[in-house]
């Protein structure tokens, strides 16, 4: 860890929080068991990211009622992130400034799309500010945190994933581990902050 960080960020940074929504939150339709302790962690660092003037992507399921991924669809997934539905709304402990970017992806009823560059204009938002540099957190470590690092790494970025502010699904015991693996080996440094030394 840079020990200037967070308080001297790269001149070419964002922060993208990823699908930090209600229904992958405890209680929702399709939980990650430490959403809670991701979420915030997540606030801190959008905080962070705020008082430095630094651009913030928040990217979000935006799903159509009958969306092809859920079950009654012959999908794999319980219904969640319904479109301006309490379940894909984002977390209420963000405070979310009012320049930041929301991204909605998974917005086709015959498309899925765990990264947030997948059929989203985010890449090109991101190459007109000049960002270079992101820092990821979110949900969920092995499904759209992965999916979104991978091609943001893909697409030339340096790409810092906020390891404290993530959390996997873990299907299997070791998908985050496996996830966070596979994103070390793609490049992206897997890195985070001590808030309590602060």
């Amino acid at each position: 860890m840079d020990p200037a960080f967070p308080k001297n960020l790269p001149q070419d940074s964002a922060l993208l929080i990823v699908d930090l929504q209600n229904d992958f939150l405890p209680g929702g339709a399709l939980a990650v068991a430490d959403g809670n302790h991701a979420a915030f962690a997540c606030r801190r660092y959008l905080d962070m990211f705020a008082a430095q003037a630094k651009p913030i992507y928040l990217s979000r399921d935006w799903h159509p009622p009958l969306h092809y991924s859920f079950v009654k669809q012959g999908g794999a997934w319980p219904a969640h992130c319904v479109v301006d539905t309490q379940g894909a709304c984002f977390a209420s402990v963000l405070n979310i400034p009012q320049n930041a970017v929301i991204i909605s992806k998974g917005t086709s009823e015959n498309k899925d799309a765990y990264s947030a560059f997948n059929g989203t204009d985010l890449d090109a938002r991101l190459k007109t500010t000049k960002i270079h540099h992101l820092f990821v957190c979110g949900l969920a470590t092995d499904y759209c945190v992965r999916a979104t690092a991978l091609d943001a790494r893909h697409l030339g970025y340096e790409v810092t994933v906020l390891r404290d502010a993530i959390a996997a699904v873990n299907v299997n015991v070791d998908d985050g581990e496996r996830a966070l693996q596979e994103m070390r080996q793609a490049g992206c440094i897997i890195d985070g902050f001590d808030f309590e030394r602060i």
